[in-house]
């Protein structure tokens, strides 16, 4: 297992009907494993490379351009990891 540094995320509103949370990560940083309790939304601030390790052992990479939004059904399961060399930041907004 490799030792990496966590992501620093910072909630910026948490009601009854959302959570919202900007999440900063340095290169190599990682949100540790995970599985989404609800449908979410991800924006990019910064552009992202992000390296998700899957269930099973898989890995994949992917590469956002800032400002791109995308969203996610309740249920997926992954570790998020900066695989880029600059920090990268994205607001998530989770859907009560």
């Amino acid at each position: 297992m490799i030792a990496r540094e966590v992501a620093e995320p910072t909630v910026l509103i948490d009601d009854a009907r959302v959570k919202v949370t900007r999440w900063d990560f340095a290169p190599g940083a990682e949100t540790g494993w995970h599985r989404h309790g609800m449908d979410y939304v991800i924006t990019t601030i910064t552009p992202c490379s992000m390296l998700l390790e899957e269930p099973g052992g898989g890995t994949r990479s992917v590469e956002l351009e800032a400002g791109i939004s995308y969203r996610r059904d309740e249920g997926v399961e992954h570790n998020v990891i900066n695989g880029g060399s600059a920090p990268m930041a994205f607001v998530e907004v989770e859907l009560k």
